[in-house]
């Protein structure tokens, strides 16, 4: 016999309640119907991912700009509702941002 087994035993009435993070999955990040622009552009020479256009909470979009930067080992900046990613990376994070249930558009070249 389990702990779960045990605790259903000593509360019966007991009903489990639905997590957000079980509900919409990875983080737990609310999902939009507009899509998250992805553009690409150069400043000083050097070219940068900037994705924008996310209606939900600023927390949710820093949680998801620093799972982006560690997944592709990149630096980068949260600013004015933009993540900024340091190379162009727009594949790799339109493919990330699709796998978590995204809309996602390309814009720019």
């Amino acid at each position: 016999m389990d702990l779960q087994d045990q605790l259903k035993n000593l509360f019966p009435d007991h009903v489990e309640e639905e997590t957000p993070s079980e509900t919409n999955g990875a983080l737990g990040i609310w999902m939009q119907e507009d899509p998250i622009i992805c553009k690409y552009e150069k400043r000083k020479g050097k070219p940068i991912t900037i994705l924008e256009g996310y209606t939900g909470a600023t927390e949710d979009f820093k949680i998801l700009s620093k799972e982006i930067k560690t997944k592709l080992s990149v630096g980068g900046s949260f600013k004015d509702d933009k993540i900024i990613i340091q190379g162009d990376y727009r594949d790799k994070i339109m493919q990330m941002l699709k796998d978590k249930g995204f809309n996602v558009k390309r814009v720019g070249g």
